[in-house]
């Protein structure tokens, strides 16, 4: 069996959320997100767990994640700053915070080297979609992405942005971001959607610097333009044609976009620790 890996993005601060909600408690027993979710990728078949933090989160992170991450799998931190940036750049002036996911992945250079998957820290995505991603990550040498139906992802307590995919023969085909969706929305309920659930191969490193370093050249807004990982698959498609296998999933997408969303999160994170599904979490 291949080695696989699971690169958790754990460096956003939640703007909307108000805090560090990447280790906010969601469980009975004070279990975070990502237990849940490096539980269900180590019973799918994950050997490795990377987590992408802020080096001055490190404290509060490492200390959440001991108590029972490190006990179920390996487990490295790569850390994104503003300042880790391809030779030939520097960080403008007044830049405070790291350039987005895609450049979480390009952090990620140099500490993965099998096929991996790639995960947002604070939302849960459900065993079936692990399931899903590592048998294509053994099975197969494309890229892929697991994808949501939409009304599977949508909040009672606000608006969201979502990546909705389109696709052609099982693949993707692009990925517009739509922003201020609701229940009310007159978008599709079964719309695909993008999460941030990745299947990548470690090749993509290379690409992702390569694009990066164009970011940076070409940046119009130097204390806030992002280097989004969807956008970067985006070009990947079209400018290199790069398949990506579209993998939809059944489960629901849970994750707390607004405080408002954690009362309904931790009742049903207790109901799947209630259910079994979470024995000895």
């Amino acid at each position: 069996m291949k080695k696989t890996t699971l690169v958790v993005l754990a460096a956003g601060m939640g703007s909307r959320f108000g805090g560090m909600k990447q280790i906010t408690p969601m469980g009975p027993n004070g279990e975070i997100m990502i237990d849940f979710s490096v539980y269900d990728a180590v019973e799918a078949g994950f050997n490795k767990i990377v987590m992408v933090i802020k080096k001055e989160n490190e404290r509060e992170v490492r200390e959440v994640i001991d108590r029972r991450i490190s006990k179920m799998v390996e487990v490295e931190y790569v850390y994104q700053s503003p300042d880790t940036v391809p030779e030939g750049f520097s960080v403008p002036e007044g830049r405070t915070k790291p350039w987005g996911t895609g450049h979480a992945l390009y952090c990620c250079k140099g500490h993965v080297d099998t096929p991996f998957g790639i995960i947002n820290a604070d939302d849960f995505y459900g065993k079936e979609s692990y399931k899903i991603l590592h048998e294509h990550l053994v099975q197969s040498e494309e890229m892929c992405i697991v994808g949501f139906r939409l009304g599977q992802t949508l909040t009672e307590n606000g608006s969201v942005s979502r990546g909705i995919c389109t696709e052609k023969n099982g693949y993707l085909t692009g990925v517009t971001e739509i922003k201020a969706i609701t229940k009310d929305s007159d978008i599709p309920s079964d719309s695909v959607c993008s999460m941030n659930m990745w299947g990548l191969r470690p090749e993509i490193f290379e690409r992702t610097e390569e694009k990066f370093s164009a970011f940076l050249k070409n940046i119009k807004n130097p204390l806030t333009d992002e280097f989004y990982l969807p956008f970067f698959i985006d070009e990947q498609i079209h400018e290199r044609n790069v398949l990506v296998k579209v993998l939809s999933t059944p489960e629901k997408w849970f994750g707390v976009t607004y405080k408002e969303d954690a009362p309904s999160v931790k009742k049903a994170m207790t109901e799947l620790i209630e259910k079994g599904l979470y024995k000895g979490l």
